[in-house]
């Protein structure tokens, strides 16, 4: 196991998991987020380089300081070898099990080996699996036109507390803390109405998912989630990222919704892993 800190190495590990998309679109969209100025302050784990079996993104330990933070601390898997993964996180300290965590991959083998690890370290881990919808071409996605009313805008830190109100995972002070920083660094797009308020809005995350999409109810029904959709996707394409957002198996009008945009579906599925400390 090895940190990969070479910025040289880092830009061809970016190659190397373009290759394997959309398996590694987790990863990959973090190696970006890195690349580009490391934002976010997360590292690089490899089981060797440069023909490596597995890839594992976590925060550098100086940047999470409360070991309850489930949204700072996000790890992201792709391997090309289940059982090199396996080891990579039971026999190693790459994954800090003292601490809450996330962990986000789009293979088969990633709920099965991460369990494994857990019940090895004698705790606890639940995973969730999630439809993964991609974005061929941005271009020939559909949005309406906005009305001369409503006005366009990216996130800004005011913003914050609405976000993290109308967060059904939020609502709590290290959401509100992970939600800023996520503004703060990656592609956002909200819109106002005439008095400056914020109605409607999406981001882009660390694994380069386009998420946290909300409308206020009473301006649903106008197709406003389309065109803040349509505009994130057109400012992450426009920096390289491949376009790609996660929908739970059983939010069936969201996954219609987006096959009617031109979103497709993808056959694998991604798996959240959450592991609490007790």
């Amino acid at each position: 196991m090895s940190i990969l800190s070479c910025p040289f190495k880092l830009r061809q590990l970016e190659e190397m998991l373009r290759k394997s998309l959309p398996q590694a679109l987790a990863v990959h969209g973090v190696v970006m987020s890195i690349n580009r100025g490391n934002p976010i302050g997360h590292e690089v784990i490899v089981d060797s380089w440069p023909e490596f079996k597995a890839v594992l993104t976590r925060p550098r330990k100086e940047i999470v300081t409360e070991p309850s933070d489930v949204y700072g601390n996000v790890y992201a898997a792709f391997y090309q070898d289940l059982d090199v993964y396996r080891r990579l996180l039971k026999d190693t300290d790459a994954v800090n099990w003292a601490h809450t965590f996330r962990l986000l991959g789009i293979q088969e083998g990633i709920p099965e080996a991460t369990q494994d690890a857990a019940v090895a370290k004698q705790t606890q881990l639940s995973t969730t699996p999630f439809s993964v919808y991609v974005v061929p071409d941005p271009n020939k996605i559909y949005a309406p036109g906005l009305e001369p009313s409503f006005t366009l805008s990216s996130l800004k830190s005011s913003h914050v507390d609405l976000l993290n109100e109308n967060w059904a995972y939020g609502r709590n002070e290290q959401s509100r803390r992970y939600l800023a920083k996520m503004i703060q660094h990656f592609p956002s797009v909200g819109i106002l109405n005439q008095a400056g308020h914020l109605i409607s809005w999406t981001m882009m995350d660390v694994f380069g998912t386009q998420a946290n999409a909300y409308t206020l109810p009473s301006f649903r029904g106008k197709r406003f989630g389309a065109i803040v959709s349509k505009a994130v996707i057109m400012k992450a394409y426009n920096t390289g990222y491949p376009i790609y957002g996660l929908v739970a198996l059983e939010n069936v009008h969201a996954q219609n919704v987006l096959e009617k945009r031109g979103h497709q579906r993808l056959p694998e599925l991604s798996y959240m892993c959450l592991h609490y400390t007790t």
